[in-house]
């Protein structure tokens, strides 16, 4: 296989990363949050999800899982390496986005934890809310 050929295979961990986004997305929108962006890149990686519940900006972390028991694994996987980064990525929004940012109260991570099957069926989902 050619270089060029492993770049147009598609990357199974992405196509579920999008699955889970999508899906978590979509239930922070029918809880009331208004998503302001998501896939936001900064030089430290990717804000999921950017949205405001309440008048509250609300970073949150979407994490995808493959199987049945899923969710916990999920969740213990956003260990304080990745909150560093989570707040470092959240610092670099708030810095670039001064002009078109709307005003909150305050600010939140939560986080999203989304199983999925192999074949990318949602089984099940657990959002939450200050997750730290």
């Amino acid at each position: 296989m050619r270089p060029t050929d492993a770049r147009r295979m598609p990357d199974p961990r992405r196509a579920r990363g999008s699955i889970g986004e999508q899906t978590a997305a979509d239930l922070l929108a029918r809880n009331g949050y208004e998503i302001l962006e998501r896939n936001f890149r900064t030089k430290y990686g990717e804000l999921d999800v950017i949205a405001i519940d309440r008048g509250t900006l609300v970073f949150c972390e979407v994490r995808t899982r493959v199987g049945r028991n899923a969710i916990a694994y999920a969740l213990e996987s956003i260990g304080p390496a990745k909150r560093l980064q989570l707040r470092k990525m959240a610092r670099e929004w708030l810095r670039l986005s001064t002009a078109e940012r709307p005003f909150t109260r305050g600010i939140r991570f939560d986080a999203v934890a989304v199983a999925i099957t192999r074949e990318g069926r949602v089984l099940s989902m657990e959002h939450v809310r200050d997750a730290f």
